[in-house]
């Protein structure tokens, strides 16, 4: 009997001790865990961030060169019907959200979805433009009849989605 209380006068506080020790070191290794984390997601913020930034640039630039006034400007339109315009307007506004389409990686999910939008509006106004006029109208009257419905919107659809981007961007720099 007095050999086990000598083996329990050891042990127990031993015991404490261990338990003690294994639990500081259990927390300490957590909270450095969290550290080099923390650290790391500082470090992967500070690449990225710049990277993010451009690809908001690249599609705001990508919206502001789909917006009806700005790309009627850019074409020429001199002797197009209305029919090879309309397709003419619909091919480079694919084609340039095509060249941009790798921008989504670094946008929102929900910016995305308001590029998208303002790209199929754009489309949709193109092509309700179009079929409003007759077969051998000019390019000229098309472009006319899509500025006209453009001005009549509240906020154009490059616009209301530029508007997004900007806020989505201001929020970055808040959080």
């Amino acid at each position: 009997m007095d050999v086990l209380l000598d083996i329990l006068k050891f042990t127990i506080p031993a015991l404490v001790v261990f338990f003690t020790v294994f639990f500081f070191l259990r927390a300490w290794s957590r909270n450095e865990d969290k550290r080099r984390k923390h650290e790391f997601n500082m470090h992967i913020k500070d690449d990225v961030l710049p990277v993010r930034l451009q690809a908001y640039e690249r599609i705001i630039l990508f919206l502001e060169r789909i917006a009806p006034e700005s790309i009627l400007l850019r074409m020429d339109r001199k002797g197009m019907t209305a029919a090879q315009l309309k397709t003419e307007l619909q091919n480079t506004i694919r084609h340039e959200y095509e060249h941009n389409l790798s921008q989504q990686t670094w946008i929102s999910a929900e910016a995305w979805q308001s590029v998208q939008l303002a790209r199929n509006q754009i489309l949709k106004i193109v092509s309700d433009s179009a079929s409003e006029l007759k077969e051998n109208a000019s390019g000229a009257s098309l472009g006319k009849l899509v500025l006209e419905k453009v001005m009549e919107m509240k906020t154009p659809p490059s616009q209301a989605a530029i508007n997004y981007l900007k806020k989505e961007v201001n929020d970055l720099f808040l959080s």
